[in-house]
């Protein structure tokens, strides 16, 4: 496994089912197989929301060790991880204790990173429980308060990257909220690697203006189901290709 990523990271799921799209991946063997078509694609690395039988998110260790294994399974060598986002419990307490469990997961099954809002109420010791897993941890970074907050809590190894995402916003003013956050970071003396990334009417924006600045950015059916023209789209794998080839043409232009 490797945690370099220069390019595209695919966001396979997230909280969407197949009433959104039918290529959604629920299931263990679902994400396994979307996961190993956009490395094929061009993904470096993949983010997965794991689903309990009901198919709802869980941060429940033997649902989380499921996906995992099976998505290491078909991408050998690619990191893979998983949210910790407080809605899917709707309680922090619950959160913690499941989340302190994934020390216990074998090491095939266990998350090589994972994603903390640091907005969220109980941030830090949710950090401290995936250093004592070993798991690295992205902060999500949705404003510049919280751009100002990730430089007061991190992890013991440091944050593996800082996710700049862009939500809440229209198209016309993603860059200049990315930029309003970026700079609070410069000034707070965050230096970690950033990942820029929107959802919905922000999500190719802000892909081709992560390729003018060279930083990563994200995809995948969790953040759009749609195209850069707003076309239907077949699934993650295209919205890879997609988004490395507007990524690439941004890239060109610096």
């Amino acid at each position: 496994m490797t945690d370099r990523l220069e390019r595209v990271k695919a966001c396979l799921n997230g909280g969407r089912s197949k009433a959104d799209h039918p290529a959604v991946p629920v299931t263990p063997a679902e994400l396994a197989a979307a996961a190993a078509a956009a490395v094929g694609a061009g993904a470096e690395a993949v983010h997965i929301h794991p689903r309990r039988s009901d198919t709802a998110e869980s941060v429940l260790p033997h649902d989380i060790g499921a996906a995992v294994a099976a998505v290491r399974d078909t991408c050998p060598g690619i990191a893979i991880g998983v949210s910790t986002g407080l809605w899917i419990t709707g309680d922090r307490a619950a959160r913690q204790a499941a989340i302190a469990r994934w020390r216990d997961l074998p090491a095939a099954s266990r998350p090589d990173f994972a994603s903390v809002n640091v907005s969220e109420p109980g941030a830090a010791p949710l950090l401290d429980a995936l250093d004592v897993a070993g798991i690295s941890a992205e902060a999500g970074v949705w404003s510049a308060a919280d751009a100002q907050a990730v430089s007061q809590i991190s992890p013991a190894r440091g944050w593996l990257r800082i996710l700049v995402e862009i939500i809440g916003v229209t198209a016309a003013d993603a860059t200049v909220q990315a930029d309003r956050i970026m700079r609070q970071l410069d000034a707070s003396g965050v230096r970690s690697p950033r990942l820029l990334h929107g959802e919905g009417q922000t999500c190719w924006p802000l892909i081709r203006y992560a390729g003018r600045l060279g930083l990563a950015t994200r995809i995948g059916l969790e953040d759009t189901l749609t195209g850069p023209d707003g076309d239907a789209v077949s699934g993650n794998a295209e919205l890879t290709s997609l988004a490395l080839a507007a990524w690439a043409d941004a890239a060109a232009l610096r």
